[in-house]
């Protein structure tokens, strides 16, 4: 990427071009006032050969796996995590932090760097937070195409979902009303005159036991086996899903046309991102390992309570086709030029919450052995980190350099008790004014989240991401706390106001830390019970005295354990407001029992996820959404409104 570093006039000369920024008041304003650098320039500049890219009009490019082959020998970089705090209602900037340090690392240090960030859902862009693209002089650019459909994985995701589910149901339609003959029949046709098995059928024959090739040889008894899949409808796990804020859509029924023949059942849709398939397309390092992953998905149990996959049904080549360009990290570039990935788009609080193993590995290569990689984990460290190292590590073999702990003053002091805050609504005086002693009573939680990366033995640097209502004082209490609890270093960050030069500093400690002694470990062995798995988890990262299950997760246990899957790591459904699964308890709660009220099965994925007490995988609007404010110019073509 020596190429990358000699492309920073448009920096250099920020002397003459900054300021004429600071009079933009929004992202979007900031964002259209840099003019990007054309795809095809970026993607030459960082190393990557014509053939290696697909270009999506002129900011935008899908980059092909086949560079993982050719850069096999090349040495990995450094390997950053950007976490948080327990979030709050005013956001603490952990994307805004990402961009900023790598704008630093490149643009002003000299080092090669790369971005990799989760594609943001539909859902909250028109919802009620935004767009994920960063914000002010640390951004994507263009943020509205980083925000409004991208490269259209989210998209694939969503059809491919919905072909599955359509299939289910189908079946169970079909075997309901048709005999095994007939069902036979339809499922190996007579073409031409002849008759053959496809592929997938192939592959369900050999896992039924049965060797035969030829469709006029089986039993009476193998072509029952072969036809039926025995579904039983009140085992479906699967729902269909849409990238729209639905409440309306979690509850519905389904086949109430008369066409169903009184196939009715109550069913539920869920944010496309909390799809299973765009966990598989975070966590897959390979086509051949999505294809085998999409095939493992559980979408339901059979009548004897053996599991029924998407192999069973037959659509995993079609689902494959569905996804074969959303497996590719799409580039972009922030607001200073360096390059980002931009791929998958996991909730992380009821899924992985990080963006995809493949961009990662992929910009790891590109930036060198002395360059670094910075992705970003969703929420806070309790949730988003703890699942970076015992999910996304073990699937990718990848080992963290780095851990960004990214903290506000404003927000630690809503956790040293200061008064609720709602989104939009203008701040408190206790938010604006000095007030010490809120700041170091709500340091508690930024210390947890401390201890918490500590349990993984990777180095930690605090980021303060510092607004102008934040005194020096308080900002400086931070930085001391910090350091005291156990932080390599704590660093006051500007980049929001500053680009890549308010967050040197920050880059200058990322790069010490790097080097400093790494002891990486997994919290736990996966050959534990899931029961035990789930214990460590409340109990070592929550702060929980125990667990609890009830009797619907503990069948659920016993069921997973019997049927092969007790040796996958777990991904917690838990909120994100609190350590705790109560969002109202701020600091560091202690003392409470962690109810498990489901635990459910991502095979594919490979994780199993309990649900902590009631969790929504379909997020509602609020009374006013932000597509309130959300517009087209017809004349210049130009969306206004996104932030």
């Amino acid at each position: 990427m020596k190429a990358l570093r000699n492309t920073w006039n448009l920096i250099k000369q920020e002397e003459i071009s900054w300021p004429l920024f600071v009079f933009f008041s929004s992202d979007i304003e900031i964002s259209r006032a840099q003019s990007p650098k054309a795809v095809d320039v970026l993607a030459k500049e960082i190393g990557l050969l014509t053939d290696e890219i697909e270009i999506y009009g002129q900011t935008k490019a899908k980059v092909r796996l086949s560079l993982l082959e050719r850069l096999k020998d090349q040495p990995d970089g450094k390997y950053v995590l950007v976490a948080g705090i327990t979030p709050t209602p005013l956001g603490e900037g952990k994307s805004t932090v990402t961009v900023g340090l790598v704008q630093a690392l490149t643009a002003h240090l000299n080092i090669n760097s790369f971005a990799c960030l989760r594609q943001p859902s539909q859902g909250p862009t028109f919802g009620v937070k935004g767009g994920a693209a960063g914000g002010g002089y640390a951004q994507v650019i263009p943020m509205e195409e980083f925000n409004l459909h991208l490269t259209g994985d989210i998209h694939a995701i969503t059809a491919a979902n919905n072909l599955l589910a359509a299939a289910i149901d189908a079946r169970i339609l079909h075997e309901n009303t048709q005999s095994d003959k007939s069902l036979y029949n339809r499922l190996v046709p007579v073409v031409n005159g002849m008759r053959g098995f496809s592929p997938i059928q192939l592959a369900r024959l050999r896992r039924l036991g049965i060797s035969k090739t030829d469709p006029e040889t089986l039993t009476e008894e193998e072509i029952s086996r072969f036809v039926r899949l025995d579904i039983d409808p009140s085992t479906i796990t699967w729902q269909r899903v849409v990238d729209t804020n639905d409440r309306f859509l979690r509850k519905i029924t389904v086949g109430q046309a008369n066409t169903e023949k009184g196939f009715v059942r109550q069913a539920q849709f869920d944010i496309a991102v909390a799809s299973e398939i765009m966990a598989i397309l975070a966590l897959t390092t390979s086509l051949q390992d999505m294809k085998e992953r999409l095939g493992k998905m559980v979408v339901a149990n059979d009548q004897k309570g053996e599991p029924v996959t998407a192999e069973d049904l037959g659509v995993t080549g079609a689902l494959a086709v569905l996804m074969k360009d959303a497996i590719k990290p799409t580039l972009m570039q922030t607001l200073e030029g360096t390059p980002v990935f931009v791929h998958a788009g996991p909730f992380a609080n009821i899924a992985h919450g990080n963006s995809s193993v493949l961009a990662d590995k992929i910009a790891l290569k590109l930036v060198g052995e002395n360059g670094f990689v910075v992705t970003e984990a969703g929420f806070g460290a309790d949730i988003g980190m703890e699942k970076f190292f015992n999910i996304k590590c073990r699937a990718s073999g990848l080992v963290p350099s780095v851990v960004v702990l990214v903290a506000t003053v404003r927000a630690l002091k809503m956790h040293g008790g200061g008064p609720n805050v709602t989104a939009g609504a203008p701040l408190k005086k206790e938010y604006t004014e000095e007030n010490l002693q809120l700041v170091a009573d709500g340091c508690c939680n930024l210390q947890k989240q401390i201890q918490i990366t500590q349990l993984f033995g990777v180095p930690v640097v605090v980021a303060l991401n510092v607004f102008k209502t934040d005194s020096p004082a308080e900002v400086d209490l931070v930085c001391k706390i910090a350091k005291e609890s156990g932080a390599f270093d704590a660093v006051p960050c500007n980049h929001w106001s500053a680009g890549g030069r308010g967050a040197i500093k920050l880059a200058q400690a990322v790069e010490k830390a790097a080097n400093q002694k790494n002891s990486f470990k997994y919290l736990y062995s996966l050959e534990l019970p899931i029961v035990e798995k789930i214990r460590i988890i409340a109990q070592k990262v929550y702060g929980a005295q125990d667990i609890e299950l009830s009797p619907v997760a503990q069948s659920q246990v016993d069921r997973y354990t019997r049927q092969g899957f007790g040796n996958l790591p777990i991904c917690m459904a838990k909120t994100h407001l609190s350590l705790s699964h109560q969002p109202e308890r701020k600091g560091v709660p202690t003392g409470f029992i962690l109810p498990i009220s489901e635990v459910r099965a991502s095979i594919g994925a490979g994780f199993i996820y309990p649900l902590v007490g009631t969790m929504s995988t379909m997020p509602g609007l609020p009374t006013r959404p932000c597509f309130y404010d959300i517009d087209l110019d017809p004349i210049t073509e130009q969306v206004k409104g996104l932030f």
